[in-house]
C-alpha cells in the first residue's frame, strides 16, 4: 500500500433530529456510570462495505442523513452537548445533556484513494484507518464543545466506509450498537417504506437514566475546574492486527477447556480470552514472579437487581479483574487459566454491582486510561455478541470491522463477531512492535488462527 495515500475531507454538517420529542427540552441527566467515563475517549468503531453501483454518492450521503435525522427521534440526547454547573465552595462540578443549544450531530463526508484490498488484505491495520474517524484523540468532556455524535462517510475507491464515534459518557458497546443497528433499519425501512419516514423501532432505546434510589438526578464531582480529573492519554507506538477464529476451533477451544476443567460452564469468550491472556504474557517474556492481570468489560444490565432493560440507553459497564504470577500462568495449562477467567465473571454479582454503585457514590471517580489498564496485563474489550454485521445501510453484508484510535494500549484487545457468523470470533489485538513480533511465532496461538 502507498505510504502517501491520504484523506480528504469534501463536506461537514451537522444532523438534528427530524421532529424535536418534547423531553428533550429539559436537561438530560447521567448516571454515576456515565460520570466515571469522563476523562476517557470516544467510542470508536465502523464498517467496511464494498460500494454499491451508484448514480451519485450524493444520493447515498441524502440518504444517510434522513434516515439519520429519523434515528435521532428516538436517540434524542446524542444530538445534544454537555453542560456543567460549579461551585468554588464547596467545591462541586456537575455535568448533563442539553439538547436545545446544540447544532446536531456531526456529519462526514471524505475521499480517499485507497482501495477495500489496502485494508482488509494489509496484515497490520494501517494507521490511516484512524483518519476515517472524527474526533480523533478526543475525550467525554470535550463533548461541551464537539458533537456527542460524530458519523463520518468515507468514499474509498471501490469502498464506502461508515465510521461512528459515540461519546462514551453517553453509552457502552451495548447502547452504541443498538444506536448502529437502529440507524441501519431505518435506513432500509426508508428503501422499502417510499415516504413513511416516521418509523417504528422494535428495540427502541429505554433513555431513562439509571439513577440510585434516594440520589440525583444530578450528581456532582469534588472539583470546581475540569483541569483537576480530566487526563488525556497518548497511545504508545503500536502494532494492530486482527486475528480470525472459525466458529469451529472456537467450539473445539471452548470443549478442551471444559473437558479439563472437568465442567461445562466455561463459555467460548472465557476460552479465548484464557488463550490470549497466556500467549501475550508469554510473548512479553515476564519474569516468573511478576503478577499479570487480565480485565474483561463485563456488561451489568442482567447482573443488576432488579435488572436494568436490555436496550438501555446509557452505561452498564465493569472492568472485572483477575491476575495470576506469570509463571503459574504459562507453566500451568489453559484450563487453569480458564477457570481464573470464569471464576472473575461468576464473582460479579448484583452485590458486587450495588457495591461498585456504593462506592462511587461515597467517593465520585473518574476513569483514566493510564491507570485503568496496567502494562503488563491485557483488557478485553467489546463483545462478540454484538450485532456489528447486521448494520448493513443497503449494501449487503459489510466486509469487514475495524476502529480508531480511541483506547488503544499494549495489551487492548477488541473481539468481534466473525464475518462468517455461527461463533466465529475475531480479534483486534494491539501490542508494542517486538511483542506483536513474538505472539506471531507463538505455535499455540498461530495453531488456532485461522487468518
Amino acid at each position: 500500500m502507498d505510504s502517501s495515500s491520504s484523506l480528504k475531507i469534501v463536506s461537514k454538517s451537522f444532523v438534528k433530529p427530524k421532529t424535536i420529542p418534547e423531553e428533550s427540552k429539559q436537561p438530560y441527566y447521567l448516571s454515576p456510570w456515565d460520570y466515571a467515563m469522563l476523562s476517557v475517549q470516544y467510542i470508536q468503531k465502523g464498517l467496511l462495505f464494498h460500494k454499491p453501483s451508484l448514480d451519485s454518492i450524493d444520493t447515498l450521503l441524502e440518504k444517510l442523513k434522513e434516515s439519520l435525522a429519523v434515528t435521532l427521534v428516538h436517540f434524542y440526547p446524542l444530538a445534544g452537548r454537555l453542560s456543567s454547573l460549579t461551585t468554588e465552595t464547596p467545591k462541586s462540578y456537575s455535568v448533563f445533556v442539553d439538547c436545545n443549544n446544540s447544532p446536531g450531530a456531526g456529519f462526514i463526508y471524505a475521499t480517499s484513494d485507497l482501495c477495500v484490498a489496502d485494508i482488509v488484505e494489509a496484515k497490520y491495520v494501517p494507521l490511516i484507518v484512524q483518519s476515517f474517524f472524527d474526533h480523533d484523540r478526543a475525550v467525554n468532556h470535550d463533548g461541551h464543545t464537539l458533537s456527542l455524535l460524530s458519523v463520518q462517510v468515507t468514499e474509498l475507491v471501490d469502498g464506502i466506509f461508515i465510521g461512528v464515534s459515540m461519546n462514551h459518557t453517553l453509552g457502552d458497546g451495548t447502547s452504541f450498537w443498538n444506536f448502529f443497528n437502529s440507524w441501519s433499519k431505518i435506513f432500509q425501512g426508508q428503501e422499502s417504506n417510499k415516504g413513511d419516514a416516521d418509523l417504528c423501532l422494535k428495540n427502541p432505546p429505554v433513555l431513562k437514566r439509571y439513577i440510585p434510589e434516594g440520589y440525583g438526578p444530578l450528581f456532582s464531582l469534588p472539583y470546581s475546574h475540569p483541569d483537576e480529573f480530566i487526563k488525556p492519554f497518548e497511545s504508545p507506538i503500536l502494532k494492530e492486527r486482527i486475528f480470525c477464529f472459525s466458529a469451529e476451533t472456537i467450539k473445539l477451544l471452548k470443549a478442551k477447556v471444559n473437558q479439563k476443567c472437568g465442567t461445562t460452564s466455561i463459555s467460548s469468550f472465557q476460552s479465548i480470552t484464557a488463550v490470549i491472556w497466556r500467549c501475550i504474557t508469554r510473548a512479553r517474556r515476564l519474569p516468573a514472579e511478576q503478577e499479570t492481570s487480565c480485565r474483561l468489560a463485563a456488561d451489568n444490565r442482567a447482573r443488576m437487581y432488579p435488572p436494568l432493560h436490555k436496550d438501555y440507553f446509557g452505561n452498564s459497564i465493569s472492568a472485572l479483574r483477575t491476575a495470576a504470577k506469570a509463571g503459574e500462568l504459562v507453566e500451568n495449562d489453559l484450563g487453569w487459566a480458564a477457570l481464573t477467567v470464569h471464576q472473575a465473571v461468576t464473582e460479579h454479582t448484583s452485590e458486587k454491582v450495588s457495591q461498585m454503585i456504593e462506592q462511587w457514590l461515597n467517593s465520585p471517580f473518574i476513569y483514566h486510561i493510564d491507570r485503568l489498564f496496567e502494562p503488563l496485563g491485557i483488557m478485553m474489550g467489546s463483545s462478540p455478541r454484538f450485532n456489528k454485521y447486521g448494520c448493513e445501510f443497503g449494501m449487503g453484508k459489510a466486509v469487514t470491522l475495524r476502529s480508531g484510535y480511541a483506547h488503544k494500549f499494549d495489551g487492548k484487545v477488541s473481539a468481534y463477531p466473525g464475518r462468517e457468523g455461527g461463533g466465529s470470533i475475531d480479534l483486534e489485538v494491539c501490542l508494542l512492535p517486538e511483542f506483536m513480533e513474538a505472539l506471531e511465532s507463538d505455535e499455540e496461538f498461530m495453531s488456532l488462527v485461522s487468518s
